[in-house]
């Protein structure tokens, strides 16, 4: 994804109306091929959720590609970008600084529950045309109650400090289809590899081969969300055969490609 190519769009200025009388309030947008102008923070907590189309969120140097089965929730005042290569149906749900407690303080990715999805549908309907007890404050409740039970998922990006690591990184973001073992990749790094490998678990959590794993993951879902054929995804992530790429995918994510595109995708 090119972020240079994209719309700009300027942060919501609900993420900044604090008033605890309405401890949320929806937003719908149709957006495409846009992004954020800049890295931004509001007062609001966000939670960002996509009905159709598949988004890139980047949140404390983390980075998701999000799905519909999937919604990000980004705590108040901390730092974000999203991003929409595609067309994407954009449900927020800004969440007032109040009503925010017992939600995680770091970002986090929602499971995203067939009950939860329409209960954030139904709530734009509503929009902040509710008042305190009224059937639409009692919706606002029952979302927040909804997204206090809500299963995380660690299907993130987490991206290191040290330079070393970071060019390793930048390479294999330009290029996830980049092949090379660390040894290789050493190289444009001016460590060794076992300096790197160090460094991966250090800073990310990760192995090299479990970072790599996810970042092509994340690149196939990106790739297959825009309508790319799988056999195309394959070969240009890396795979040698359609079957290894379809492997690992199923056993990352329980699904198939396909199966994965029509649960969540469409």
């Amino acid at each position: 994804m090119s972020i240079e190519k994209l719309t700009k769009l300027p942060p919501v200025v609900i993420g900044y109306r604090i008033d605890p009388a309405l401890p949320i309030i929806p937003l719908a947008m149709q957006v495409s091929q846009a992004g954020c102008a800049a890295p931004h923070a509001h007062p609001r907590g966000q939670l960002i959720f996509a009905s159709s189309g598949v988004m890139r969120v980047i949140c404390s140097r983390d980075v998701w590609i999000v799905p519909p089965s999937q919604a990000v929730w980004v705590p108040p005042e901390i730092e974000h970008e999203v991003y929409f290569p595609g067309e994407v149906s954009l449900r927020n749900l800004f969440i007032d600084p109040s009503a925010s407690v017992g939600l995680p303080k770091v970002c986090t990715v929602f499971k995203v529950s067939p009950l939860l999805r329409e209960l954030i549908l139904k709530a734009v309907l509503v929009g902040d045309n509710y008042s305190s007890g009224s059937p639409g404050y009692r919706l606002m409740m029952v979302i927040l109650d909804e997204l206090l039970q809500a299963e995380p998922t660690e299907l993130h990006l987490p991206m290191g400090h040290d330079e070393r690591l970071l060019r390793v990184m930048e390479a294999l973001l330009k290029n996830p289809g980049d092949n090379r073992e660390l040894d290789e990749l050493a190289k444009i790094a001016g460590a060794s590899s076992r300096t790197l490998s160090r460094l991966f678990v250090r800073e990310t959590g990760l192995s090299f081969g479990a970072w790599r794993k996810r970042l092509l993951l994340q690149e196939a879902i990106d790739r297959l969300g825009k309508g790319q054929n799988v056999t195309r995804v394959a070969f240009d992530l890396g795979y040698q055969s359609l079957s290894a790429f379809i492997e690992m995918f199923r056993q990352s994510l329980g699904a198939s490609p396909g199966q994965y595109l029509r649960l969540n995708v469409n």
